[in-house]
């Protein structure tokens, strides 16, 4: 049995505007975990973020972790997992994402599954019901994927060099609610227009035209024109945001937090101009994750995030 193991999980945005549970991108913001063997299953929650979460079996990693090896006929074995968090819960960031990853991955190390990044992801999807924040969190940087008759495909891009804001608001916006003020079905002719802006989205990322990305990005058809009213000051945001030299503005996810784009070496500055206009905000300059999810073996707790408690 592994003695002690040390687990991180990034943050990550979805959607990008157009690119509709498809895009994702991985944050330096993380949920870390500390795994050591232990007579039954159980929870100590080190961040206030975590709190209201339980403590026993009903956590959701462990019913992800459980559920995983199920699916591979093992036997999870008993854990203490001790949980610091700097993701928000239901506000965009893929707080669910990062916990559904972290169940898997714990499965496949505590249980010996020695599954590859894409047999998780496919894990993954099946869960959440697409690849966008999961993928993210599992391969880092900025991934571009798709479920398709139960088959996830995904291609990740590791060379994005831009600047990131993130306004978190102290509401909650749950995605369930966020899905319920979409339309049912689009007209042929909004649907074309959709997958246009989305494919130019990703051939302007590609090509590092981050202004004609940043374009793209405020052009969705699908959902965000249906949400924009669920988050409050959003055209305000998007305004100051262009005015000082955001490329692009998008809802993170389903919501409610808000995430601009800008050029490198300009996010603190647009950070701090966001925060005055916008005091009631949680604004943070975030940078790209690169590495996806991660294990360290022998590492302290500060290193990895967590407190000596």
């Amino acid at each position: 049995m592994i003695a002690q193991s040390f687990l991180k999980v990034p943050a990550s945005t979805a959607n990008l505007g157009p690119g509709f549970d498809s895009i994702g991108l991985a944050l330096n913001r993380y949920l870390t975990l500390e795994i050591t063997p232990a007579e039954e299953w159980c929870f100590e929650h080190l961040s206030p973020l975590l709190k209201a979460l339980p403590t026993d079996q009903n956590h959701l990693i462990y019913q992800i972790a459980k559920k995983t090896a199920d699916q591979y006929g093992k036997t999870l074995p008993e854990l203490k997992i001790r949980m610091e968090s700097e993701i928000p819960l239901a506000r965009g960031l893929g707080s669910s994402a990062a916990a559904i990853a972290a169940g898997i991955e714990i499965a496949d190390k505590y249980c010996g599954l020695s599954l590859s990044n894409k047999e998780k992801l496919q894990i993954g999807t099946k869960i959440e019901g697409h690849p966008d924040n999961i993928g993210a969190s599992i391969y880092g940087g900025l991934v571009i994927g798709v479920l398709v008759d139960g088959k996830t495909e995904i291609v990740p891009i590791k060379d994005v060099d831009l600047d990131i804001v993130v306004l978190i608001p102290s509401y909650e916006l749950k995605t369930e609610d966020a899905r319920n003020v979409l339309p049912d079905s689009f007209e042929r002719k909004q649907a074309v227009a959709a997958s246009a802006i989305s494919n130019t989205l990703i051939a302007a990322l590609l090509s590092k035209q981050y202004s004609l990305a940043g374009t793209m990005m405020e052009r969705d058809l699908l959902h965000e024109p249906y949400r924009i009213p669920l988050i409050k000051d959003f055209g305000k945001i998007r305004k100051v945001a262009k005015e000082n030299g955001a490329f692009g503005t998008a809802i993170s996810g389903a919501g409610p937090t808000v995430i601009s784009f800008t050029e490198k070496g300009m996010g603190q500055r647009l950070a701090n101009i966001l925060q005055k206009s916008f005091p009631s905000l949680q604004v943070e300059f975030l940078k790209i994750d690169e590495q996806g999810i991660q294990w360290e073996e022998a590492s302290s707790l500060q290193k990895m995030g967590l407190s000596e408690k």
